[in-house]
């Protein structure tokens, strides 16, 4: 008997487990259920236009959708259009790789105000997702980025360069036109340890400084390395050659550029300043106490800057009828397996990616993650599905009006993107309107 699998997430998790799923000597039919009308999740909604070749990884994805035992539904609200009972009816295993989209909380005063922005919805925004705002407020010249990972490092760079240097990307028009009215001359990113234990990945830190209109300038004020720092980056190819680019960069001299990114280290944000807007940043300088961390000084300095944007990290959020751990915001599990308030495992219920584990490690890692969970599937998982008839899952959802997207929709909707870019003398330009997406999906 062929094992059903639905699938709730088309982001690389999801896809990755789908993929694995069909490599195992289990016959296996998989339906990937995504909220979204298109799949891919962080490679299509969180690496920024202007790393077009991180997004090749889509060109994998894309195959593992097109296998003859896969199926893609998008336009499916998990906990909305369907719920886990009746998931249950139609599949014999449930696999929850719904990723990490919110920002977490940085826990500091005037985190909430006007002008205090998370990264997250940043991104989302000139990533064109289809559930943002079409506009973003980008009046502030002087702005902070607090974090020291690769979305700080795409934030700042979107925000320096020239609206024009995106125009070679897939940015739809109202994302161009939004950075157009962009002001900002001075970025200020703010790390709370030393350049030692900077996350940046070194590609990402190297092309910070391609851009023809911005200089990048590292202060001296707090870049310290002492041995435990030596020893760390000694111990981490990427954390050395990280440390490198930066000790290169150290003091050096701006040549003039209309626009800066100023990267500071040891500076801990302790408030966001403002009464009724962002008006201002607190720090605490810290020093290094000899075993990584960090503690502060008493040192107060308040920075002129008129934007906030919180990049330090990203939060997976609860889903209805299953478990969460708020405090780490993950579903707890045992290797994959789904565990309930007793710890014992949910039969049939599996987890994969950042909701099984944290937002933390490159989208690769992903694999090895929905490797663990597949195995476990495969081995425990007995037919239990009352409804086994593929098209059983099409009915359910036209009785209550679900537009669903199907694979050879999404592929309209590819080639749409595609050809739009053509016309644009780019490789894509993508739709950012759900219901301009729905339309042409189901165009023809």
């Amino acid at each position: 008997m062929t094992l059903r699998v639905a699938i709730v997430g088309g982001g690389p998790a999801g896809i990755y487990a789908a993929d694995l799923l069909t490599k195992s000597e289990t016959d296996v039919s998989v339906d990937i259920i995504e909220r979204l009308p298109v799949p891919f999740g962080l490679v299509r909604y969180g690496v920024a236009p202007d790393h077009p070749r991180i997004k090749e990884i889509v060109k994998a994805l894309q195959r593992v959708l097109a296998k003859p035992e896969v199926r893609f539904l998008g336009n499916v609200e998990y906990g909305v259009d369907v719920k886990l009972e009746d998931l249950r009816e139609f599949y014999d295993a449930v696999v929850v790789a719904t990723g990490a989209m919110s920002d977490r909380a940085l826990g500091i005063p005037g985190e909430d105000l006007p002008g205090s922005f998370g990264a997250a919805d940043f991104v989302s925004w000139y990533d064109a997702h289809p559930d943002v705002p079409r506009t973003w407020p980008l009046e502030a010249e002087h702005v902070a980025v607090l974090g020291v990972g690769n979305v700080a490092l795409d934030v700042a760079r979107v925000l320096a360069k020239k609206a024009e240097e995106m125009l070679a990307t897939d940015i739809p028009a109202n994302v161009h036109e939004g950075l157009l009215t962009k002001r900002a001359t001075d970025v200020h990113v703010f790390a709370r340890r030393g350049p030692a234990y900077a996350k940046f990945s070194p590609l990402e830190l190297r092309e910070l400084a391609h851009s023809p209109n911005v200089d990048v300038i590292v202060h001296p004020e707090g870049f310290e390395v002492d041995e435990a720092s030596m020893a760390h980056v000694a111990a981490n190819k990427q954390a050395k050659m990280v440390l490198n680019t930066l000790s290169n960069w150290v003091g050096r001299e701006p040549t003039g550029k209309a626009h800066r990114i100023h990267l500071h280290f040891l500076e801990q944000p302790v408030e966001i300043l403002g009464d009724d807007g962002v008006t201002g940043l607190r720090t605490e300088r810290t020093s290094l106490v000899g075993d990584g961390s960090v503690a502060g000084t008493g040192e107060i300095t308040d920075w002129d800057v008129q934007a906030v944007y919180r990049a330090v990290g990203y939060r997976s959020t609860s889903l209805p009828g299953l478990p969460f751990d708020d405090r780490v915001a993950v579903i707890p599990n045992d290797g994959g397996r789904v565990l309930d308030l007793d710890g014992e495992s949910i039969p049939g219920t599996y987890v994969t990616g950042w909701i099984k584990r944290g937002p933390v490690g490159l989208i690769g890692h992903t694999k090895s993650d929905a490797a663990e969970t597949v195995a476990h599937l495969v081995a425990e998982t007995t037919a239990t599905a009352t409804e086994r008839d593929p098209g059983a899952v099409n009915a359910y959802f036209a009785e209550r009006g679900v537009d669903v997207v199907e694979f050879a929709n999404w592929e309209r909707l590819d080639q749409h993107e595609i050809t739009l870019g053509e016309v644009a003398g780019r490789a894509r330009v993508k739709v950012g309107d759900r219901e301009e997406m729905l339309r042409v999906a189901h165009a023809g």
